[in-house]
């Protein structure tokens, strides 16, 4: 029997970022629990956190990347490198495509009509600012975050 490793993070399910406490054993959650040593949440958790460990450890969560071609009926498991590269190909694609570099007057705009991106409420802060400064990095326009809802 190995000894059970406590491990202290903050919740993802809000912008809140309570602390929680995840044990692990033979590499495998066994529990979560609010953090009591956070100096924020002092042990709290939302009913939100409370259900992170059946997100966690349900067995229908998808744990690997999955593609559904076009035509077909299923959905097929692909790898993290191909699930990146694809994305990177299909974005570069449409970037390429729909880029805007001048308006109809000549100006300089750079911008990207094609593309958009609407962010979570399981999105942290940290995330939806570096989402947006890539977004806005590629000319996207239509950027939206619960936070901003």
């Amino acid at each position: 029997m190995t000894e059970t490793v406590k491990h202290n993070t903050t919740c993802p399910l809000c912008e809140a970022t309570c602390g929680i406490e995840i044990q692990v054993r033979d590499g495998a959650i066994t529990r979560i629990a609010g953090d009591k040593e956070d100096a924020f949440s002092r042990g709290f958790i939302c009913p939100k956190g409370a259900s992170l460990e059946q997100d966690i450890l349900n067995d229908r969560r998808l744990l690997k990347p999955q593609v559904r071609r076009p035509g077909s009926d299923h959905w097929d498991d692909i790898s993290w490198n191909d699930a990146i590269n694809e994305i990177g190909h299909w974005v570069k694609k449409t970037r390429d495509a729909g880029f805007i570099e001048k308006d109809s007057q000549g100006r300089t705009v750079n911008r990207l009509e094609t593309i958009g991106w609407i962010g979570g409420c399981t999105d942290t802060n940290e995330f939806n600012y570096l989402v947006g400064k890539f977004m806005r990095g590629m000319g996207v326009c239509y950027y939206e975050t619960q936070a901003r809802v």
